[in-house]
């Protein structure tokens, strides 16, 4: 079950002092408070876990503070969708809206190699009105002996080049907890230039004890990819491992699954599940098409399969693109062979728009036949 609280809620007023010792003496049933900071006013959710069925949805809406209660499934029950749920699905992060309507693209470096190819990644994503970019600092890999990423000692000149170029938001994998206290210490020692979006990779999707861990912070949304040896299911409960423990800002990622039935790509393209997640969930849903694809060979018409890919995902409902790109991919220390060139950056750009402006056609479409159907009915 979720309280809504009345907007604005003072968790220091006696109402809700009194509304939290209601619940404490309440058997069998524990809570936790979840807050939604937006730029004009502050949410307060509080979970019900527990033995709640036997309790009274209309009890609970007068309590103090209460403006609406949800009955949720045992399925998702923090980023669920669940009856008569109007609640948001969506955040802002340093100036930059996350939602299931809204479009970003996060192009750039899969590992972060030199500052040279840096700057002229964040200066070809200014140059095109992006405020976006993805930079592996650290990178876990199949092999003991490749490269690893540069790890803590690039994140002080990526996050200065980032704020040079006005970008605002970095979306950077980690594999350990102590990666965000290294991501922290990197951001307050270069005044905060930029944001980053925690990134959990499909090795790490599994990783309970990092969920909890990453989950247990609410400064930096999270991007969780799919585990690509495992159900949709098993990856979606992995996302509220990270919302159960109070950050529920997160945006779910598909990347493809492993198996030989995507060959010659490097995994199984998995983006028909777009609208899935989005029915399913309130996440917002990104596609990685550089390493579903993983290769940059061309059709006959002259588009590469992995552009292809993007405007399949982007078509069916993605809110954001997380794709590879390097000045030199010859000489990209990790993924070279599936990574874009900035030469081809504003032509990637201009298609992923085609793409987006047919998918709102479609739902412009589908909202007429929605009205046409209510008249005939009505």
């Amino acid at each position: 079950m979720i309280l809504i609280l009345n907007p604005d809620t003072n968790t220091d007023s006696r109402e809700f002092q009194s509304l939290i010792g209601h619940l404490e003496a309440l058997k069998g049933v524990h809570h936790r408070v979840h807050q939604v900071f937006g730029e004009e006013r502050t949410l307060t959710e509080i979970y019900l876990i527990g033995n709640t069925s036997a309790l009274s949805e209309r009890d609970m809406a007068e309590l103090p503070c209460v403006q609406r209660v949800i009955r949720v499934s045992d399925a998702y029950r923090v980023l669920g969708r669940h009856r008569d749920d109007a609640r948001t699905s969506g955040f802002q992060y340093n100036g930059v809206t996350f939602s299931q309507d809204s479009f970003h693209v996060f192009a750039g470096l899969c590992a972060v190699d030199n500052p040279t190819n840096v700057e002229r990644m964040f200066a070809a994503l200014q140059a095109n009105g992006q405020q976006c970019a993805r930079m592996g600092a650290y990178k876990p890999r199949t092999n003991p002996y490749s490269f690893q990423g540069h790890g803590k000692d690039c994140l002080p000149w990526v996050f200065e080049l980032a704020g040079k170029y006005g970008i605002r938001v970095v979306a950077m994998e980690i594999t350990h907890d102590r990666h965000i206290e290294e991501v922290e210490l990197a951001l307050a020692q270069t005044g905060n230039p930029t944001g980053v979006m925690l990134q959990i990779g499909t090795r790490n999707t599994q990783n309970f004890e990092l969920l909890k861990h990453v989950g247990r912070q609410t400064r930096f949304p999270v991007l969780l990819k799919r585990g690509f040896g495992i159900t949709l299911e098993e990856s979606l409960n992995a996302a509220e491992y990270l919302a159960s423990e109070g950050n529920s800002h997160v945006v779910f990622g598909l990347r493809g699954m492993k198996s030989s039935f995507g060959d010659p790509h490097r995994n199984f393209v998995d983006f028909a599940h777009v609208p899935t997640v989005k029915r399913m969930t309130r996440m917002p849903v990104c596609i990685d098409p550089s390493h579903s694809v993983g290769i940059r060979a061309c059709a006959p018409d002259g588009i590469p399969d992995l552009v292809h890919a993007t405007a399949q995902g982007v078509v069916a409902g993605a809110n954001m693109v997380l794709v590879d790109f390097h000045p030199e991919p010859e000489r990209a220390l990790v993924d070279g062979a599936q990574a874009l060139t900035l030469e081809e950056l504003p032509w990637f750009l201009e298609d992923v728009g085609h793409a987006r402006e047919a998918y709102e056609q479609r739902r412009r479409a589908a909202e007429r036949q929605r009205l046409a159907r209510e008249a005939a009915n009505s």
